[in-house]
């Protein structure tokens, strides 16, 4: 099962349907909402702020969600999709993101809802990302507007494309019971 840690009494809450690989990792002030996923090797560190993460998100393989100690909590949208080995540090993303592979979003930044962050791109503190853009290099800028069709077919496509992914993960063993079984709100460990 999954690393789930409380850190100074508070511990990770979770929504319905929620999908945790078995090396995944989530500790201390962290709630989330229906229908997300955590995949292998992600960390969620809830330690040293909150984090706040909203329905239908998705945290791929080796991603790290964290923030900074008295300052910058993070807050995740609605229907985000955080691709593998991105960081996503004490900032908010909107509703509608997609943050590419090996980005890194950093504190106090701020991605405004119908974004992509491409990959490898860093979006640098205090950055602001305009809404309906798509933001690369290093340090991130504007290189275009996203069009409706890319919006629906990349950003909602790919969210929703892990809500199934994550249902293939569903395995019993010989007696039927859950493996990897969803947590549910009735699971919460407080």
């Amino acid at each position: 099962m999954a690393l789930i840690l409380p850190v100074q009494g508070k511990y990770p809450k979770f929504g319905q349907n929620v999908f945790l690989a078995p090396n995944a990792t989530i500790t201390g002030d962290v709630i989330t909402g229906d229908d997300c996923s955590f995949w292998f090797n992600c960390v969620v560190r809830g330690d040293v702020n909150f984090i706040r993460i909203g329905n239908k998100v998705n945290v791929q393989d080796g991603v790290c969600i964290h923030g900074t100690y008295q300052r910058f909590g993070t807050t995740i949208g609605n229907n985000v999709s955080i691709g593998h080995h991105a960081i996503v540090h004490g900032c908010t993303l909107e509703d509608n993101v997609l943050v590419g592979m090996g980005a890194i979003i950093m504190d106090n930044a701020v991605v405004k809802s119908n974004t992509i962050i491409a990959a490898g791109a860093i979006v640098t503190e205090n950055m602001i990302c305009e809404e309906g853009s798509v933001y690369a290099g290093v340090p991130a800028r504007k290189i275009k507007e996203i069009s409706p069709e890319l919006i629906t077919g990349n950003i909602s496509r790919i969210a929703n494309n892990y809500v199934m992914y994550a249902s293939w993960y569903r395995f019993t063993d010989a007696e039927g019971k859950e493996l990897y079984p969803r947590y549910r709100k009735a699971d919460n460990l407080e």
